[in-house]
């Protein structure tokens, strides 16, 4: 049995001591846990994509395979794999489809129906975007490994400038189901409530990627950011020795 991974920091969301929100670095072994419960993963790929035209981001090619391809690849273990959105015909991986009801409730919404096609047994549920091109299975690892290692909800990344990813964590999923049910009770209805408003439902430990190679939190929101995506994917995929995991339908 491997030693756990050693943590710092301090935790974040409801109860949290206000002004002392540090980020964590996790050092640990590749490879380490099993994961004891199951993992499943939810991807949002609704939204208006607005700074870019109103395209379809998933589907957007970045170094030869779509965004949401390369999102799936870095869960390619979770069972199920839920696309809350549009799914392409041409998706090399077979996944659970669903969309939040009316179309357009926003990521709250969104996560709600998602998880609606997790069994109640899966212990940890990875909550992503679909427009997260550098996501990797090290990335979404060191996540799972937070939250097991640790008394907590959740494990969100951070970014460099101390912003907050939230569609970028993995929690435990009888924690995310509650914070939904909060969240519903104080509103009146999922539909249009904020990501803060869930966030806030919740306790989690905020992770800062500290490892070689681009930041899997990267997402695109604009056309420069795809232009950068593309740059740090292929420098990756030059590197000797990087691999990311193909995605087939077999």
């Amino acid at each position: 049995m491997r030693p756990a991974p050693a943590l710092s920091g301090v935790p974040a969301g409801r109860g949290a001591p206000d002004n002392d929100v540090r980020t964590v670095t996790l050092v640990s072994p590749s490879g380490y846990g099993t994961y004891v419960g199951g993992f499943a993963a939810v991807v949002l790929a609704g939204g208006a994509a607005r700074r870019m035209g109103g395209a379809d981001k998933p589907t957007i090619p970045v170094a030869g395979q779509s965004m949401l391809t390369r999102v799936l690849a870095a869960v390619h273990d979770a069972d199920p794999q839920v696309v809350v959105g549009r799914v392409p015909p041409d998706l090399p991986v077979p996944v659970a489809s669903t969309s939040e009801q009316p179309p357009g409730g926003g990521p709250v919404a969104a996560t709600a129906a998602g998880l609606e096609l997790v069994p109640a047994e899966v212990s940890f549920t990875a909550l992503l975007a679909a427009d997260l091109p550098l996501l990797t299975g090290e990335a979404i690892d060191v996540l799972r490994l937070t939250v097991e290692s640790a008394p907590m909800q959740g494990a969100v990344y951070r970014d460099a400038e101390g912003r907050l990813q939230s569609l970028c964590g993995v929690w435990r999923t009888s924690a995310l189901r509650e914070a939904l049910r909060r969240v519903a009770e104080e509103r009146g209805s999922l539909h249009g409530a904020p990501m803060h408003a869930l966030m806030d439902q919740l306790r989690f430990i905020e992770v800062s990627w500290r490892r070689p190679g681009p930041p899997p939190w990267f997402d695109c929101d604009t056309d420069d950011d795809l232009r950068t995506a593309e740059e740090w994917a292929r420098r990756v995929r030059s590197t000797p020795g990087s691999r990311r995991p193909a995605m087939s339908s077999g």
